[in-house]
């Protein structure tokens, strides 16, 4: 069966709360075991949604549908923040336990950010607990959350900002066609998910948006992202299976990813892997990708205490101009940590613990990179467990050596000594492999520590 909004008194004026306009939608679709709700133009302003199985909504090209920032609207749920279960605020757009899901058309979703950005932004300067009845909420409801590692969005105060689509426990999920902007944190992130296909979107938040990844793969499986463009204030495509403890308690990793002709801009990584690692990431297949003006485009990071094995990584065709840095593969990352002398960023072999991260077999070919401001690119795996099977193989790095960017912001690390050349670094990588690589600029193409 077919429902629009109007059936059940919703309206399109950008004013009117439409939240049980959707609710009785979506209940009348599960009365009836399924069915499509048409989005028709218009604005139409509501709060958070959760969506049944088999359910299609069609949002119609000029329809937006556009959020409320009001805390009271976004109650606690059980998901998973920043590498962690925990309770955040609920979803936006959000499936718990459903199957057979499709988001299509070429309408938009609005997710109203900006409020949420500049509160995120004032309480990461001064802010580092609770203060706000929220913050403490969610504090009372994750007594642990101070042992939780973060990755930078503010466990801290707890001030867990709502993801702008989340798909949890699902299966047989499709986003196809729509427009996706101004998410108030993550904005793509399906959680313990099989079969999902995203195709054809179009996903932008502002660069300056803290914390506003586009697409996060968080512990799924069969996955296909195609001809996406994304463009945000984080890692553009990244893929993610907890972090530390939790994430390996929770045991659930990211696998069979395959990504195919997208386009990423103005994001902190283009195609990423990290630097929530914990239960593993493996299988990952990307081609034919256009990352210009990223900050790095190929990332892959985590660090000591993140843990997981990350193996079977084949990316190639992929262009990139004015990077900072092409390929960053870094087990030194420093986000979410303050204490750039703890033992985690060490240069001398820690001990092999469960909550090491590894890193194999990576094969990157006919990646093409000019004007790199920072560095040709950078490899710091760990003393205690280098990167093995790395080859690189057909690719052309050039540096824009008239850039003043330091190669030391190649990525975000503790620990590695300080170098001047914008060369291509490689540290703790046994017996990589670079074939017909070029690397012109810098005055050494390589340097080895």
């Amino acid at each position: 069966m077919e429902v629009t909004l109007e059936q059940f008194g919703g309206k399109n004026d950008g004013v009117f709360n439409n939240m049980n306009a959707f609710a009785m939608a979506f209940n009348t679709l599960a009365r009836n075991g399924g069915g499509k709700l048409l989005v028709t133009e218009g604005v139409w302003l509501t709060g958070p949604m959760d969506i049944p199985s088999d359910t299609t909504i069609e949002i119609s090209e000029k329809a937006e549908i556009r959020f409320l920032n009001d805390y009271k609207y976004y109650p606690p749920v059980y998901t998973r923040w920043e590498g962690c279960e925990c309770y955040a605020m609920h979803p936006l757009v959000y499936a718990n336990g459903a199957k057979n899901i499709k988001i299509t058309g070429k309408g938009t979703l609005n997710g109203c950010g900006e409020p949420w950005w500049k509160l995120a932004l004032a309480k990461r300067d001064d802010q580092m607990e609770p203060i706000e009845p929220v913050e403490k909420l969610f504090a009372s409801l994750n007594p642990d959350y101070k042992n939780q590692p973060g990755g930078g969005g503010g466990r801290e105060s707890q001030f867990l900002r709502p993801s702008m689509i989340e798909f949890a426990n699902c299966e047989n999920i499709t986003l196809e066609g729509v427009k996706i902007m101004n998410s108030p944190f993550w904005t793509i992130h399906p959680l313990y998910t099989k079969n999902l296909v995203l195709k054809d979107l179009y996903v932008e938040n502002p660069y300056e948006a803290p914390n506003t990844d586009g697409i996060d793969i968080d512990s799924c499986k069969d996955v296909q992202i195609l001809n996406c463009y994304v463009s945000v204030g984080d890692d553009g495509i990244c893929l993610k299976s907890g972090s530390g403890p939790d994430g390996v308690r929770c045991g659930v990793p990211t696998e069979n990813v395959f990504i195919k002709g997208c386009t990423v801009r103005f994001a902190h990584g283009g195609i990423v892997l990290g630097s929530e690692t914990a239960a593993g990431i493996h299988n990952v297949t990307a081609e034919d990708c256009d990352l210009n003006g990223t900050d790095r485009g190929i990332r892959i990071k985590s660090r000591r205490g993140r843990a997981g094995d990350l193996s079977g990584v084949h990316l190639k065709n992929i262009t990139m101009d004015n990077t900072l840095c092409p390929i960053a593969i870094n087990m030194y990352y420093s986000c979410g940590e303050y204490d750039p002398k703890s033992s985690l960023f060490s240069l001398e072999p820690q001990p092999v613990t469960e909550t090491t991260p590894t890193l194999k077999d990576v094969t990157i070919v006919n990646v093409k990179a000019k004007n790199c401001r920072a560095s040709a690119g950078l490899i710091a795996a760990l003393p205690e467990v280098p990167i093995e099977g790395l080859v690189i193989r057909d690719c052309e790095f050039s540096t824009d050596e008239t850039s003043e960017e330091s190669p030391m912001r190649s990525d975000m690390f503790f620990g590695l000594p300080e170098v001047k050349e914008k060369s291509f670094r490689i540290i703790n990588a046994k017996n990589a492999v670079f074939e017909n690589v070029k690397v012109t600029g810098p005055k050494d193409a390589f340097i080895y520590g």
